[in-house]
This record gives C-alpha cells, sequence and structure tokens, in this order.
C-alpha cells in the first residue's frame, strides 16, 4: 500500500521522519519534499522514493498573494503528474507544500490526513485550517488545539524515535532552525562556555568559528539527531526539535523566540510548549538572559507523554492491510 507523505522542511520534514519511522515495514513510502531542499531530500530518501513540488512561501519570505497563486497552480498541475496513481494515503504534515498534493489525492479518491503542528496550540497554521475543510481526517498533538479543530482526534505529541543512546557529552546544542538567527547568535558568542556546538542554518557560520574556535558551527546536519542524543542542554527556537530533544531523547530544553518569523509560531504557542515540556521560554536574546536559562533549565527531566506517532499509525491500521 502507498502512504505519500509530505516533508516541508524544518520540523514538516521532521514529522514526516518520525512517522516514516512507524511505518517502514507496513507500507510502500514516497515524501514530497520543497523543490531544491536538499537537507529534506536527505533526510526522508533512505525511507523511500521522492518527488519535488514547488513551495509557496516561507515564514521568513512571505510571497504576495498573485505569486503565490501562481506557484499554487503550478503546484497543482505538478501534483497531477507526479503523485503515484496507488497512493492509498496521503499524510499532510503542514507546510503550504501540502495543499494541491492534498487536493490532488482527494480527488481521487485516497485518504487524506491533515496534521497540524505540535507547536500551534494558540494560533493555527493557514495550510492545516486549509485541510480541515476537505481531509478525511484531522490530527492533533495536545488537547488545547481542538478549540480551533472540534471534530479532530488528539493522538498525542508527535516526535521521532531516538537514532541514538542518549548520552551526556558536556556540550550545550543550539539551533534556530532552517534559516537561523543571527541576533541570537551574535549574543550567544559573548558566553563564557566551554563547549558549545551551533547549527546556524542559512547564517554563514565562519564569521563565528573565528570568534569561538573552540565551538562547533555547522549550517546543516542530515544526522542532527547524533547532536540531540550527547547534548547537556538543547537550545532551539519554536518547533519539534524541542519535542524531540525532550521528549525522544529526555534533554532539558530551552526556547528562544524569534519574533521576526511572521509565518511561525506565536510568543504564546512557545510558552505554552515550553510549559509542556518543562522547559525555560527566553523571550529576549541578551548574553546575561541566556546564561541564566541555562543555569535556570539544568538538570530537569522533561515530562512522559504518549507516543502519538504510534497511535496516528494505529489509527491509520485499517488502511495499511
Amino acid at each position: 500500500m502507498r502512504v505519500v507523505l509530505t516533508a516541508g522542511g524544518g520540523g514538516h520534514t521532521g514529522y514526516a521522519v518520525a512517522l516514516a519511522q512507524r511505518l517502514t515495514g507496513r507500507a510502500e513510502l514516497t515524501f514530497i519534499v520543497s523543490e531544491g531542499d536538499l537537507w529534506s531530500f536527505q533526510r526522508v530518501s533512505r525511507f523511500g522514493g521522492v518527488v519535488e513540488l514547488p513551495r509557496l512561501r516561507s515564514p521568513d519570505n512571505p510571497k504576495p498573494a498573485i505569486l503565490t497563486m501562481h506557484k499554487f497552480m503550478n503546484s497543482l498541475i505538478k501534483s497531477y503528474f507526479k503523485l503515484p496513481q496507488d497512493t492509498v494515503v496521503f499524510i499532510s504534515t503542514g507546510s503550504n507544500i501540502a495543499i494541491a498534493p492534498a487536493l490532488t489525492t482527494r480527488v481521487r479518491g485516497g485518504y487524506v490526513v491533515n496534521m497540524e503542528c505540535v507547536d500551534r496550540i494558540v494560533r493555527p497554521t493557514k495550510t492545516a485550517k486549509i485541510l480541515y475543510k476537505f481531509s478525511n481526517v484531522t490530527v492533533l498533538h495536545w488537547e488545547e488545539q481542538l478549540r480551533h479543530y472540534p471534530k479532530a482526534v488528539v493522538v498525542g505529541p508527535i516526535y521521532e524515535k531516538p537514532e541514538y543512546e542518549p548520552y551526556n557529552g558536556g556540550y550545550i546544542l543550539v539551533t534556530a532552525g532552517t534559516h537561523g538567527f543571527k541576533e541570537f547568535f551574535d549574543e550567544l558568542i559573548k558566553l563564557d562556555l566551554d563547549k558549545v556546538v551551533v547549527q546556524t542554518g542559512m547564517v554563514d557560520p565562519e564569521p563565528y568559528r573565528r570568534l569561538r574556535p573552540n565551538w562547533i558551527f555547522f549550517k546543516f546536519d542530515p544526522d542532527f539527531s547524533k547532536w540531540v542524543a550527547g547534548a547537556d542542554i538543547v537550545v532551539s527556537h519554536l518547533g519539534l526539535t524541542l519535542v524531540n530533544a525532550a521528549l525522544g531523547y529526555g534533554k532539558p530544553v530551552i526556547t528562544i523566540h524569534n519574533p521576526k518569523w511572521r509565518l511561525a509560531g506565536s510568543r504564546d504557542d512557545a510558552k505554552i510548549l515550553t510549559e509542556k515540556l518543562d522547559g525555560v521560554f527566553l523571550e529576549e536574546v541578551e548574553a546575561s538572559k541566556i546564561l541564566r536559562a541555562v543555569k535556570e533549565v539544568e538538570g530537569r527531566k522533561p515530562p512522559k507523554y504518549v507516543d502519538g506517532a504510534e497511535e496516528l499509525v494505529k489509527l491509520l491500521s485499517e488502511y495499511l492491510t
């Protein structure tokens, strides 16, 4: 049986990996990634085939409506020809890349699963709200999300299975996602910390390497989980990395908020998710406050929740036989 999952970058790709870990051996998997997204391709291609479609817009670069509509029509045409004809289940893991292929699947009679993001508790995503109107089922991570999707099913938080045994490697892991967060990195390097590993995303790591040669900086690593496994503390922007670190690897977490991401989760979303993970929310990116947050979160143990990805696979069991 064919299951198609979107992997629209960042945490959206992480959800696809989480589900692929549970679906491998039970279904034939195909992934949809954004055109040119090599990082997502590297992460999901080990589980199945990959199809590329255009992304309509991104958190740091919203496009005018006319350009978005043009890209949508392009995506719809490409979805019709590229989406496997034998698709039985289509799973949207978020990101606007999912809208056109979800519509194509529904028209062809396939079963469409619409997933809201784990960090969208107060402010829902536009993609999930659109897909809610015609999907067969919408799945949520938290009870609080039902206020936006009253007919949805709560499966619990969806996160990736640990790929490495957790250990304390004596370093702090910092990531600000695909697009990075230069203002935060500029403050971070002022701290007198011995070992820090920083994924800078699209921000150039070279200036930071010169200033802190004893730290590790890199743009991307498709095997990012190895860094999470050995971290003593994980510092991340709002998103799936926080949930993977806390629930998958049992790491204490600090959430950083980037107000420039207009299409990302809100400050309130960040605060609520951080509370659910028993982490520390860092709203102001000042060196002294970063250090205070590190000291505050040391030694904390995140709570336990049901495995939402496994619950979703159970929900789909009648289609997987």
